[in-house]
């Protein structure tokens, strides 16, 4: 039995086109916006690089409480992490290069420079907004699924390994899975 994110996937994702594609003012409802199914969460791109030239991207996150997303670290990317609900532990290495964990409630916010090691775990239900160096937020639909539902209730997609390294090599990032965190 398989499942389809999509209503027509013949036709592709509805959400096709909301987006301008170049910089021009414009405005999304709750709901909108370029939607991807990541393991149990949802992302959903609201501004991508090619409305900013390429400076900035905006994505928000649904994710339901579970598993730590694994350890990374990306080269060129900068990421924010702003709990808009819920609670989220952060895990990142601070400027000396040490292990820090760090619990972000609503309206908390967390910064990851480029370089630096983190990975996260969503403690309880979460929505958080990501803003992130131009290009990156289109990994989640890479490394995930277009999906026309905004909400989690799906099932989860889980991409192969092959699908993982080659979203990963495309964003110029790097899993550390001997990476390990205080309090994971």
């Amino acid at each position: 039995m398989s499942f389809e994110y999509l209503v027509d996937p013949a036709r592709g994702p509805q959400w096709a086109g909301v987006l301008p594609g170049r910089p021009v003012p414009y405005v999304l409802r709750r709901g909108e916006g370029e939607h991807a199914m990541l393991f149990r969460d949802v992302f959903t791109v609201l501004l991508s690089g090619d409305e900013t030239e390429n400076q900035f991207g905006v994505v928000v996150s649904d994710s339901p409480a579970g598993d730590v997303i694994p350890t990374h670290a990306h080269n060129a990317t900068h990421e924010t992490f702003y709990v808009i609900e819920g609670t989220v532990r952060l895990f990142f290495e601070d400027a000396e290069r040490q292990k820090q964990s760090q619990l972000l409630r609503a309206g908390d916010f967390g910064f990851v420079p480029a370089g630096f090691a983190h990975a996260y775990q969503i403690v309880e239900h979460a929505r958080i907004m990501g803003t992130l160096s131009g290009g990156f937020e289109r990994f989640f639909q890479h490394m995930g699924t277009p999906t026309d539902s905004a909400g989690p209730d799906q099932p989860p997609f889980v991409p192969d390994p092959p699908r993982m390294q080659a979203a990963a090599q495309q964003h110029d990032m790097r899993f550390l899975p001997d990476h390990t965190w205080p309090d994971a």
